[in-house]
């Protein structure tokens, strides 16, 4: 066994494998925990299946003693601080004997120190032993264990492996993050001291297979809900986990994964069509024997497959629920330039039989008794206002402070506003706020709408709405992306703001340089002869390509709006919803998200499928 490893006084030069050899026999000898290299490294571009990854992955060994802060280690950067870095992630760490497993494993003798990443190379603190909450002391600083290493794509670049985020979670070696308590000097050589047990006493290995592993219980959640050193993201994935098991629903790593009630799409009537105001009109559906339609949770919307032309191929769009859920189902319908909204409009009647998906989407309400901000302009209303409905019918909720701010126009394109009062009547801790940006002569003041304007965070303040309320934001792009940025500035904290969005949502593409948004469009070159792919919330159908490996390539070649961050199947950010079709999975995920979703990295489709992209 070769390793190529530095003597932390700045000779590169490689150990021979009689020295090596030795050394790590001393290793299991004394079992002294001991800090062997300190590696840094600043961020850089790097070329990566023709994009530029900014990336600090590449760590080199550093000579002498330097300084561990609060941040980070003196010479150290991170490339993407929205995953790595901060006061929790400040300095990463793994261990000599994964060093020694991987070369085995791989078949690989060309590792050196920071090969992993890592900010220290240590002897010892084996991941299945070290426990979150652990204290130790190097040199004269004191750190403290706060979470395993995050699953990101850019080891697997390092490595020269795409699979490593994978391997590291399966083989229970991921290593782990530092905080920095007390800032002080650390080098090789250093002896590491455990000062402190963390409580609940679970171990790095333990809460990494909680998260990206199956099998996980309410019991290990809660306990790991109770360590206080670990990191905010952790905990809010918990929490969410957490709900789920309570909820007895199924849940990915990235959230709440929502099981339809049906898989593909159903046959149901429209019963009724109701106008709401000049360009909104309602459509009620129902199934054609009449027999009540299953509960939907408030806030989801449905996928039409409709046909506009005969002829065409069939297109997919979406539309939130707006009404009571009394076994039929409601979604109001906005006049606009689009094919579906033009074509709901001028040909669906009473009667007319559409193919409609189950109830889709994890934008419904939290449980709980906090305060309740629907916050919603235009067409926006409709999903928060079948949450309205849901909070109207529930004796539970007779107290909890519930406000209703909407924005319109003017009265003429105001849906809706009659029966809203209505049910804002049952609520004895309701109110309401609406502003109009453009009031005709007819609008009063007062009666109708109770400012002129936009709605905004001025508004919101000015009304004495609480910080600690849960805030369901849904309308246009601007609006959305305003009322968050106020919101957040305000001081209330990401886990209480949920949004929709109409059509697709933004990418999470970390560490690539940004490039100028394109439309979705169909993958460049000779037109795949494999199965359609629709992307429903993008509007765009195209038959698979054989020539891409997973359903991401294939999306990422037509430009759709894609988020991801392993990119191997582990940490279900790409998770998205399946409407219909099957895939096929290589590798194999981890952990397979739930029924009615999919992982798109890690998958390719095994007949036509329905994206919600």
């Amino acid at each position: 066994m070769l390793v190529r490893c530095f003597d932390g006084i700045g000779n590169d030069a490689p150990h021979e494998h009689a020295a090596d050899t030795r050394y790590f026999a001393l290793q299991g000898a004394n079992k002294v925990n001991s800090l062997i290299s300190v590696n840094v490294g600043l961020p850089r571009d790097v070329e990566w299946q023709g994009k530029l990854v900014h990336t600090a992955v590449w760590k080199q060994p550093v000579s002498g003693r330097v300084a561990a802060r609060r941040l980070n280690i003196d010479g150290d950067g991170q490339g993407d601080l929205a995953g790595h870095g901060g006061e929790h992630r400040a300095v990463m760490v793994y261990q000599l004997e994964s060093y020694q497993y991987w070369e085995t494993h791989l078949q690989r003798k060309d590792f050196e120190y920071g090969q992993f990443g890592e900010n220290l190379t240590v002897e010892g603190l084996p991941d299945n032993e070290v426990c979150i909450g652990d204290h130790y002391r190097i040199g004269t600083a004191l750190f403290e264990v706060t979470q395993p290493r995050v699953t990101c794509y850019r080891v697997g670049i390092r490595m020269d492996n795409p699979q490593m985020a994978s391997l590291l979670v399966s083989h229970r070696r991921p290593g782990f993050y530092f905080r920095v308590i007390e800032e002080g000097e650390i080098g090789a050589g250093d002896e590491i001291v455990k000062v402190a047990d963390g409580p609940e006493r679970v171990t790095v290995a333990e809460i990494d297979a909680l998260l990206y592993l199956p099998g996980r219980s309410l019991d290990q959640l809660q306990r790991a809900l109770r360590i206080p050193s670990l990191s905010a993201g952790w905990k809010q994935s918990f929490e969410s986990l957490a709900a789920a098991e309570v909820a007895g629903k199924q849940a990915g790593n990235a959230g709440v994964a929502l099981s339809p009630l049906w898989t593909g799409f159903r046959s149901l009537r429209v019963a009724a069509v109701q106008r709401e105001s000049i360009d909104v009109q309602s459509f009620v559906l129902e199934y054609e024997d009449r027999s009540p339609l299953p509960a939907p949770l408030a806030g989801q919307f449905l996928v039409f497959k409709i046909t506009p032309d005969k002829g065409s191929p069939p297109i997919m769009r979406s539309y939130s629920m707006s009404g009571p859920h009394d076994g039929t189902y409601r979604v109001s319908v906005k006049r606009a330039d689009g094919i579906g909204s033009r074509y709901f409009h001028d040909h669906i009647q009473a009667g007319t039989v559409l193919n409609v998906s189950a109830p889709r989407g994890a934008f419904t309400l939290t449980a709980g008794d906090d305060p309740v901000v629907l916050l919603s302009a235009g067409i926006g209303a409709t999903p928060v206002l079948s949450m309205l409905y849901s909070l109207a019918s529930d004796p539970a909720v007779s107290l909890r402070q519930i406000w209703w701010l909407y924005g319109a126009r003017s009265g003429a394109e105001h849906p809706f506003a009659a029966e809203v009062r209505r049910l804002l009547d049952r609520l004895p801790a309701g109110h309401s706020f609406i502003a109009y940006s453009s009031p005709e002569d007819g609008d009063r003041l007062g009666k109708d709408y109770d400012a002129r304007g936009r709605l905004n965070l001025a508004s919101v303040q000015t009304l004495g709405v609480p910080k600690h309320a849960d805030f369901y934001l849904c309308g246009p792009a601007a609006f959305l992306a305003e009322l968050t940025a106020g919101l957040q500035s305000w001081g209330v904290p990401d886990s209480r703001i949920h949004s929709e969005i109409f059509g697709a949502g933004p990418p999470i593409t970390p560490g690539i340089a940004s490039t100028l948004a394109k439309a979705p469009h169909q993958p460049d070159g000779i037109p795949g002869t494999g199965p359609n792919v629709s992307f429903t919330r993008s509007g765009l159908s195209a038959p698979w390509d054989p020539r891409f490996q997973t359903l991401l390539e294939f999306a990422e070649a037509c430009d759709i709006p894609v988020r991801w961050a392993c990119r191997t199947g582990v940490c279900h950010m790409c998770e998205s919803g399946l409407i219909d079709g099957s895939v096929r999975y290589n590798p194999e995920p981890l952990d397979r998200p739930g029924q009615g979703s999919v992982l798109i990295c890690c998958s390719t489709p095994l007949s036509e499928i329905e994206l919600d992209l």
